[in-house]
């Protein structure tokens, strides 16, 4: 791999705009073959992430790519200039999704084949795989070994004195790169172990990382994510200079505050804020809530970048904040659980099928409190005035906001543009006491009087049970941001 990616397009479903190609507004089958050719050709990303999950995965995707934009992939090839990466079930957390691991690693060899006819030459299209909720280094290598000896490594077995390579013909690639994702509190702090463990028989040059933002910010708080994933980016560094490998980060972020902030408009400072990533994920809304034109900037934008050193971090002292911050957001998130389940309801899908289901997919709980996925979590807060910034905000007192702020370069503008989307109004119906707290904050906040008026309309039919309007309202608030959730 002599290009690493700079623009991943993902699936998440955060967009509030279907776009212009979406046979109806959730995404699903075909549609997102033709996502995938409208991010490389048109918004000049350089990586489609795919889930391989749910009921509509679709294992063929390098075949009707080949098939249906022959001009495009012949002049950009898939593997050399562009690139398709899957994401796999994890078969420790996903037992009922276990199985299309298996299905997706065999479907790499026919890829392969489709892309050698198409070419007429050698080109491996797919080489890489994401695994998500990682948690060890054994559960990448099972992967890393069982393609290399019980997919490629087959072709070498026989059949009566026939072997299936006589019998069948290659299977390549012969091995095949995993990337760990990393999503929750001691597996972000423990990547550079993970990596240690997982590089000490691999001859790699260079191995990428995946660090999640949006399910770290709804487990444990907004300033938790940011710091630990911050602390991740250093300890990678320092991984990087003791093994000799080029560590390359990706990071999962949205256009919402909350969930990364990384919009068209934000580039730099994000760029600013993360200068040793190598990777930036291109979500839903960033690429069909904006005008096309300022996707495409945004992307060149992302691409001219030169990637930096991390920011250093003070790691003993941002934990310490991380325990104490951690505990009052969780508290909090247990007195809005029952009103964000009921608004959740509400908020609209955007993709047909399922995407990997999460922390709290998997346990459905925190602390016994069940809660929807990241998205319509964010969205529901959102929606009622209350940004999820804001939970467990009020136990920080002016030190530790002093050291997040050192973390965190962009804290008043990140703040500042969530608070421009919160109402007091919400104070009072989620039994929150924030505004004192605000007042006292030096940042510059501007109401967004539309939204403000659109929470105050949500507030009101949450408080009378008069559900009806709720999705109209949420969409129209959304449209308003420019993300879903």
């Amino acid at each position: 791999m002599d290009k690493i990616p700079r623009c991943m397009s993902t699936q998440h479903p955060d967009n509030v705009s279907p776009p212009f190609f979406a046979i109806n507004p959730e995404l699903g089958g075909d549609d997102e073959i033709q996502e995938a050719y409208y991010v490389f050709s048109h918004l000049r990303c350089d990586e489609q992430m795919w889930d391989c999950e749910g009921k509509e995965v679709d294992n063929f995707v390098i075949k009707k790519l080949l098939s249906r934009y022959e001009d495009f992939f012949h002049e950009h090839i898939i593997g050399e200039d562009v690139f398709i990466t899957f994401r796999v079930p994890n078969p420790q957390l996903e037992k009922t999704e276990s199985k299309i691991l298996l299905e997706t690693l065999e479907s790499i060899p026919r890829s392969f084949d489709t892309s050698q006819l198409f070419y007429k030459k050698d080109i491996t299209p797919i080489f890489e795989v994401i695994l998500p909720m990682t948690t060890s280094h054994e559960e990448l290598n099972n992967i890393y070994d069982y393609y290399k000896e019980f997919v490629a490594g087959k072709q070498e077995k026989k059949i009566g004195n026939t072997t299936i390579k006589e019998w069948i013909g290659d299977f390549q690639p012969e091995n095949i790169n995993v990337i760990p994702l990393v999503e929750d509190y001691e597996h972000i702090l423990n990547v550079d172990t993970i990596i240690k463990n997982y590089l000490v028989d691999k001859d790699v040059s260079h191995q990428r990382v995946f660090l999640a933002r949006s399910d770290p910010a709804m487990n444990y708080g907004f300033y938790s994510a940011i710091i630990l994933n911050k602390i991740a980016l250093q300890r990678l560094h320092n991984t990087s200079k003791e093994l000799g490998v080029k560590i390359c980060p990706i990071i999962g972020v949205g256009t919402a505050p909350f969930r990364g902030y990384l919009s068209p408009y934000t580039v730099d400072d994000f760029v600013n804020e993360y200068p040793s990533m190598q990777t930036y994920s291109i979500q839903s809304a960033f690429k069909y809530d904006y005008p096309p034109h300022d996707v495409i900037k945004a992307i060149d934008k992302l691409h001219k970048t030169k990637v930096k050193n991390p920011r250093t971090v003070d790691e003993e002292v941002a934990i310490e904040v991380i325990k104490r911050y951690s505990k009052s957001y969780r508290e909090e998130v247990k007195k809005v659980a029952p009103i964000v389940n009921k608004l959740s309801k509400y908020v609209p899908a955007r993709r047909k099928r399922k995407l990997h289901i999460s922390l709290f997919g998997y346990s459905r709980s925190m602390d016994g409190v069940t809660l929807p996925r990241a998205i319509a979590f964010t969205s529901s807060l959102y929606s009622l005035g209350f940004p999820p910034e804001l939970l467990g905000f009020g136990c920080l007192d002016e030190n530790d906001i002093d050291i997040i702020k050192k973390i965190h370069i962009n804290f008043n503008e990140t703040l500042s543009a969530a608070l421009s989307y919160y109402n007091p109004s919400s104070d009072s119906l989620l039994k929150i006491e924030i505004r004192d707290k605000l007042e006292k904050l030096d940042i510059d906040i501007v109401p967004n009087n539309q939204h403000m008026q659109l929470t105050e309309n949500i507030i009101d039919c949450i408080k009378k049970n008069d559900l009806d309007q709720l999705q109209n309202l949420c969409l129209h608030a959304a449209n308003i941001r420019k993300f879903l959730g």
